[in-house]
């Protein structure tokens, strides 16, 4: 008997308890024209400071929706922005509250061994009501608490058309 034939009985089963609403799952994303917006008013905000800085938008799930690399700023400060935007989606949580955490006990050693995140503020949650739906990162700026005042300016922007 092939493996296929053999796991049929147990998918069927599973299929048959599932009920209908399970099957599909409603997801919100952020609209490209307010994701481009959120990382202009990002990297204005930090130029109107004097600092050379970009900014990247992700959705949900990590994805980038939306970056921009202000002039002058590091070719490093696109991925840097993305990565803190990654893990603050993945965390569900602003990164300097990460780092906070961090700095109170013991945390996730996923945060020190997993490709593709960092420990560093400069990066805001984005929601719509009580769902995490993105994340804004900024890099660029002296100083992570810089970058993350930039980013919520950015989100700050587009926050009251989240809905």
């Amino acid at each position: 008997m092939n493996r296929t034939a053999a796991l049929l009985p147990f998918v069927l089963t599973l299929a048959a308890a599932m009920p209908a609403a399970a099957q599909l799952i409603p997801t919100h994303r952020i609209p490209a024209m307010l994701a481009n917006e959120a990382v202009a008013t990002a990297v204005a905000t930090c130029a109107s400071q004097g600092y050379s800085e970009s900014a990247v938008l992700v959705d949900a799930d990590g994805v980038v929706q939306a970056m921009l690399r202000g002039d002058g700023a590091g070719v490093h400060t696109l991925e840097n922005a993305r990565t803190k935007a990654f893990t603050s989606a993945a965390y569900k949580s602003d990164q300097s509250e990460l780092v906070a955490r961090a700095k109170a006990g013991p945390i996730s050693p996923a945060l020190t061994r997993l490709p593709g995140l960092i420990l560093s503020e400069g990066a805001v949650v984005i929601k719509a009501g009580s769902e995490v739906i993105g994340a804004i990162g900024a890099s660029g700026a002296p100083g992570g608490e810089k970058d993350e005042a930039c980013a919520r300016a950015g989100l700050a922007k587009i926050a009251d058309r989240l809905k």
